[in-house]
This record gives structure tokens, sequence and C-alpha cells, in this order.
């Protein structure tokens, strides 16, 4: 929102300068962004009239003109402007004089010269030698007939004057105007705010154009009036296309200029229909599916069905609250108007601009919300201004309004204690209600603080917080207390018996893989390839076809990743994660915290001592054995064999922790491999990351002095049998003296019948108080035997 200092200072001035009122407005919640002069700095420049002008005999293109600068001489000027003509009252700079130069910084100075032959002393401004336009201006600029003739053009333009650019956060829609901004400045300096006369306009005939609401509750309010006979032909005053220039609006017409102005002024977008060009009656609804609109920027739109439009009998004419359309609009020709002031509700205007690619004033407006009781009042002052500039009979308003949708007024309770604890300081409840009723409210003093009615302008305004905020940005920020926060803050526990993530994220990287970030949602394609079975939350508004489904496992992610990392010559990858996966229906989803991995190339980086051959089922295995070492509590893991979708039976395995299942393993299924065109070999595991990290607290034990007994056991046993079934029967009749347990070869060949295989493991004993004789060990083998041999058809190799 940009706003001309002058202006302002029109309806509320306070004694402050100009720095000094942007960092009040800054303070107050408002931030400004910038502060700039209105136009570049000269001197020296005067209104003038243009009393004769002639053809220059040697040039074409210039005319010799003399000007009446108020000096009492008329001055010979050379002038090369298409549009230079008798009678006009022009910017004139004389002899002397100082013009802005970008090439300059003291800018250009006005000499005397001779153009052709001719003598110039002076120079006829444009607006662009002036600093007030950018562009390069095609004419000089032209001026009231009633601008003073001698008078200083800088003084009598009002040019030493700023515009000042509030960058306004969404919630503060009441201050796109400057009726707002004033109310703000005056609340904060108690000053009464001095609004321009907005008087009701009498009608002059009793034509109206009839209007009829079909959606009410996106339209509780609409207003029109008939004006007849109007000229737009006109030009815009200087005075109010100034005012439009330092609001950074530019000027077109002079029926456009005062609904923008009435808009920068009040708040109010507001527009102009040709009379002509509407059929039947003005009607408010939604649009039909597919109905096209020419915009007045020359875009033509197929219309959406949730679309609120302005339209007649014939189809839409204006996309409502954010655009007219082409056809309906106001132009040179026109002689009658039907000027629109209404209320669209924010939520049937936010979005609409942005769906076909528009940003307007008006919506920017009507998105945050437009005070609802501003319509008719808007309505007036457009009327007034329209009468004055183009002329025109104005017929009587036309309100349809449905009072059950409009927004009802809301009261807010303040309770003073909880004033004091928010804002750390009591203040008088004198106080506490002044600053209220200046912002506008109604204010009730109650036995625990104040009931407070929200105007209607104010749409931010809905629970105690937001009252609190009101008083204590107009109190003054920096006039509150500054205390340091105070809280009684202990250790954080640390559960040794947890492994933290990132101490399980560090070993991962420290055993060669990196780790990868991929999104929550998956395509649905490619978990169903992976997971065939897996229902997992599909996303209403995904923001791509390929990212639709909550992903039901850290797989389809990192699959993708592998691909793309494959796609782009990476042979060798090796990649973890951590995330939520999600599992089931809403109504019973479970998140579930994981962490995977995934490896695919040479088990060691290329080098020339290097092995070339492929990582397999048990390097991750033994990678994923790391990690749950970490814990301290190994024994509490298992691994047993088990079909997956995605994984190659006979290379895929189940993960158990204390008898429940914790995740999977394996090498990824050829088939799978297959459909999704990957060639190289990938294996992967993902594991619930609470077991991960759930271990045991480490014990302390003291180092027996007493000598170690080891025994090394060969055992024949069926080839489809698990070590793990050997190593639990072996720790079972072990005895509570064991202390280690090794597998150090397993074996299959010569000397082992076919469908067999010989498993050695190394068993130790120690003993913390006294040696082991060799009949306690005898004793304890004979019992690991003879269990091998009744449960699992183990016989003890010779």
């Amino acid at each position: 929102m940009k706003f001309s200092e002058q202006w302002l200072r029109e309806w509320v001035s306070p004694q402050l300068g100009t720095q000094a009122l942007a960092d009040q407005i800054t303070m107050a919640g408002l931030e400004v962004d910038a502060v700039e002069p209105v136009a570049a700095a000269f001197e020296g420049v005067v209104v003038a009239e243009v009393v004769d002008k002639a053809q220059h005999p040697d040039a074409d293109k210039l005319s010799v003109c003399r000007v009446d600068d108020g000096s009492g001489e008329p001055v010979q000027v050379v002038c090369g402007a298409p549009n230079v003509a008798v009678g006009q009252k022009v910017a004139f700079a004389r002899v002397g004089a100082v013009l802005p130069d970008d090439a300059k910084a003291s800018g250009f100075k006005i000499k005397k010269a001779k153009l052709r032959g001719q003598e110039s002393r002076g120079m006829i401004c444009s607006a662009s030698e002036l600093g007030l336009e950018e562009e390069t201006s095609p004419g000089i600029l032209e001026l009231p007939a009633g601008a003073p003739t001698g008078e200083d053009f800088r003084a009598w333009m009002g040019l030493d004057d700023h515009t000042i650019e509030v960058d306004l956060t969404p919630n503060r829609g009441d201050c796109l105007s400057l009726k707002g901004l004033a109310r703000e400045v005056g609340v904060l300096n108690r000053l009464v705010v001095q609004e321009p006369a907005c008087e009701a306009v009498a009608p002059s005939h009793a034509d109206s154009f009839p209007v009829r609401v079909e959606d009410a509750e996106r339209c509780p309010r609409y207003i029109g009036r008939l004006i007849t006979g109007v000229d737009v032909t006109v030009e815009t005053p200087l005075w109010m296309v100034e005012r439009l220039r330092r609001g950074g609006v530019r000027s077109i017409d002079p029926v456009v200029d005062i609904t923008n102005y009435v808009m920068l002024e009040l708040g109010q977008p507001l527009h102009a229909f040709d009379r002509a060009n509407l059929q039947g009656a003005v009607i408010v609804r939604l649009a039909r599916e597919g109905e096209q609109l020419v915009l007045l920027d020359g875009q033509d739109v197929s219309l959406d069905a949730s679309t609120l439009v302005i339209a007649d009998e014939r189809g839409p004419l204006a996309i409502a609250g954010v655009m007219g359309g082409e056809h309906s609009g106001v132009n040179e020709t026109t002689r009658d108007i039907f000027l629109e002031s209404a209320f669209f509700t924010p939520l049937a205007v936010a979005g609409q601009a942005r769906t076909y690619g528009l940003h307007t004033d008006a919506s920017h407006r009507f998105e945050r919300g437009v005070d609802p009781r501003l319509a008719r009042e808007a309505a007036e002052r457009a009327t007034a201004l329209l009468l004055e500039i183009v002329g025109g009979e104005a017929g009587p308003l036309v309100e349809v309004a449905s009072e059950a949708h409009l927004p009802e007024a809301r009261r807010v309770v303040l309770r003073s204690a909880r004033l004091e604890q928010a804002l750390g300081k009591a203040l008088a409840g004198a106080e506490v209600g002044e600053i209220l009723e200046r912002l506008g409210m109604r204010v009730e003093t109650t036995e625990s603080g104040w009931r407070v009615e929200v105007p209607s302008w104010r749409f931010d305004i809905a629970i105690e917080e937001d009252l609190i905020e009101e008083v204590a940005r107009i109190h003054g920020y920096n006039r509150l207390p500054v205390r340091r926060p105070q809280a009684r803050l202990g250790l954080r526990l640390d559960h040794e018996a947890r492994t933290p993530l990132a101490r399980l994220r560090r070993q991962m990287v420290a055993r060669g893989y990196q780790e990868a970030v991929t999104y929550s949602f998956v395509a649905p394609e490619l978990q169903k390839t992976l997971l065939p079975e897996a229902v997992s939350p599909v996303l209403a508004n995904p923001i791509s076809a390929d990212l639709s489904v909550m992903r039901a496992s850290l797989f389809p992610g990192l699959v993708r990743a592998l691909q793309h990392n494959l796609n782009r010559q990476q042979s060798r990858v090796r990649l973890f994660e951590s995330g939520l996966v999600f599992r089931g229906e809403l109504d019973g989803l479970a998140q579930i915290p994981m962490l995977g991995a995934l490896a695919c190339g040479s088990r060691e980086p290329e080098g020339w001592a290097g092995s070339r051959e492929s990582v397999d089922f048990f390097d991750l295995k033994g990678d994923l054995e790391s990690l749950l070492a970490m814990g301290g509590d190994a024994e509490a893991w298992r691994f047993e064999p088990a079909e997956h979708p995605s994984l190659h039976p006979g290379q895929c395995a189940r993960i158990l922790h204390r008898g429940e299942e914790a995740g999977w393993i394996g090498t990824l299924h050829p088939a799978v491999r297959a459909q999704l065109g990957l060639k190289a070999e990938a294996v992967l595991f993902e594991v619930r990351l609470d077991a991960l990290t759930l271990g045991r607290v480490p014990a302390f034990m003291p180092l027996s002095r007493f000598p170690e007994v080891r025994r090394d056991l060969a055992f024949l046993v069926d080839e489809e049998l698990p070590v793990q079934a050997l190593l639990d029967t072996l720790r079972a009749q072990a005895g509570e003296w064991l202390t280690e347990c090794r597998l150090f070869d397993v074996y299959q060949g010569k000397g082992v019948a076919e469908g067999r295989k010989s498993v050695a493991l190394g068993l130790t004993w120690q003993h913390p108080s006294r040696t082991l004789n060799d009949e306690e060990i005898n004793k304890l083998v004979d019992a690991i035997v003879n269990e091998s041999r009744q449960h699992l058809g183990a016989e003890l190799r010779g």
C-alpha cells in the first residue's frame, strides 16, 4: 500500500517529521518498506502560459513560442513538442533553472541557447523531464487552465512530498486505504481524524437498473446506481492524477480514475459498467461451467463453476471482486454508467484471481476483508466525484442485502489479569479503555476486565489475545518492560538404554552410507509394485500425480533414489533414510518411525587393491548387525527366513525383536527389478526405529583372574537348519559360566553327506572365583550334544 504523506496529513497531521512518522507506523505493526520523494529535485520551474506559437523557419518539427512566465515580458523559447498550443498552461524552466539529470548528481542547468538560429531562453517541460514519470513523455505537461501564471511549479504542485510504502500483513486489510492509515495515525497520536465530507447525493431522476443476487452467502450486500449523461472525454483533474500516481496507480480515464481514487481513499473497490451494454438485470451468481469472459486486460478466460460473477441476462460481465469484462467496460462513447459497490466475502474471492493468473487491487482487498458497512458510503463518495468531474445525473441507490449473511458484530472479553500477565506490566483501566475506544471499539467495563464490541472493519480481532496485541502496540512496545525469560531448566535425561538416532546415523555414515531424504508420499504405481498389499492414505490434493500416496514403507523412496543415481552413471550407491511410514486408512492410521538402507554396486570403492565383487545380502546384514549391537542387546534380535513381495525368495529374512516383527532385509526381487528397469542388483532393509533404539543399560562385571576353558564342537546338521537354532540350543545348555560362543566355520563338501553341513562353534567358559575342571566342562558339552541330537538331529562330527 502506497500513499502520499501530504494526502495523509489532510486527514490527520501529527507533529512529526516524515521519518518519525514512518517509524511510528512501523512500531505500530504496519511495517514501512520505503519512503521516497514523489518527484526528483529541481528548481527554477514556474507555471507559464503559451501566448504565441509560430513555425520554426529552418526546422519542420520545431516551434518558436512566446510564453508568459509572470515576469512581465513574454519569453521566447524553441519547443519540439507536438502538443504545444497557444493558451496552454505549462511548466516552464527559466534560464538558470536546474532539472533532474540521471547522468549528473548536480542536475542539468538551463542556459540561453540558439536552436537552428532562433534564440531560446528557457524550456517548456514534459512530465519525464521533471522526474514525474519514469518513461519519456511524448509531449509537454499540460496544466489546468486555472493554474496561476508565475507561481513556482514545485510549490503549486506540492511536490515536496513523500510516498510512503507500507508492507501490510494479510490480517490488516483495514489499512489498505488512506482512511484506515489515518485512523491508525490518529489513534497513535490521540488526534481527531478529519474525514472529507461524504454526504448522500440526492437523486436527480428515478431511473434505476434492476439487481438480483442469487448467491447471498458470497455477496451479502450489493449496491448499484445509474448515472446518466456523463462525459467521459473530459480530463481527469491533475490533483487526482497526482494522488493516484503517488499511490502507485496509473491514470486511465476519469470514471476509472474516480473508482480507483475512492478505493485508495476509503478502501472499497468499485466498478463502473457501460449501461448501454447491460441487458435485463445485473445478476450476482456463480458461473456456469465453461462460460467465456473477455477481461479488461484482453484475456479470454473459461470460467469455473466455483467462480462468483456479475452477469446480466446474456452472460457474465465481470469476475466478482477481481476484474471487469471488456464488453461491459466504460469507453469514450459511454453516456450512462451503472456504478457497482458491493461486499463480497473473503472466501468468495480468495484464490479466484490466482486461478486465472490475475492479481488486482480489488482482489487484494476483498481477499483480506473489506468493511461490510462501507459500500454505501463509497457509492455516495464516488457519485459526488463523478457528478463533479464528468457531470451527469444520479438515480437512486439500489441495495440488495441479506442481513443473515452479513458478518455479525463480534464481542470479545478481555481480562485485566490476563493482560497484565501477557504484557508483564499493569496498565491503568482508564488507559486500556481509552485505547480500545480510540480504535473504534465499544467498551463495557466488567468486574474482571472489559467486554468489547469489535468494529466492522477489524476482521482480524476475534479472541482475547487479539485485544492484548492491540493494547500493546498502541501503548507502545518500547514502553513495555524488558525481562529475560525465566524457566527452571533441568538437565535432559540421558536414557542409557536407548541409542539416539544421531548415533545410528553416524554409524551408517561411518560404514560408507549417505543419508537420503525422500518425500513422504510416493507414486501409487511404484508402491503397488513393491508392496501390492499395502494400504495407506491417498492425498486429496497431491502436488503431482507421481506423489499422491503416503508411503507405507521406506522401500519406494529408496528405490526411486537408486533409479535417480543409476540414471546418472553412479554405479555404486549406499543410501539410508529415517522417517515415518503410514499404514492403514485415515481412521486407524498408524505412523511408524523406521530406518532403512539400500546398497548397490561393488562391495568396496574402486581402487587398485579393492575387490570388484558386488555387495550381497550378508554385507548388508553385517551393516545392520552393527546397528543392532549398538544397543548392547544383540541377542534380542533374530533373523528368520520368510517371503516378502519385493524381496528375492531365499535371500530374504524377517527381522524379529524380542519375538515381534520389527522389519525386513533382503535382495530386491528380480521381477521387481525388471518391472522398474533396474539392471543392477540391490539389497535393502528397513527396521522399526523404536526397536532399534531400544537396548539395555550397560552393567559392569568384574574381570575373572582364573583361566578360560575353550571347547570347539563341529556339528553335522541339515543344510536347511538355521545356525541360530543351534546357537539357541547351545546357550540354553551351556550354563551360566559361558562367556562366548563363536561360529568360526561352515563347511559342505567332501566328507560331509549330501544335504548336510558342518557347523563349527567355539565355546569359552570362565568362572569368576575359581578354575573350572574337565569334569564340569565335559558334563556341559555332553548336555549340549544330547540336546542338539534330540531336537535338531545334529551329530557331532568326528
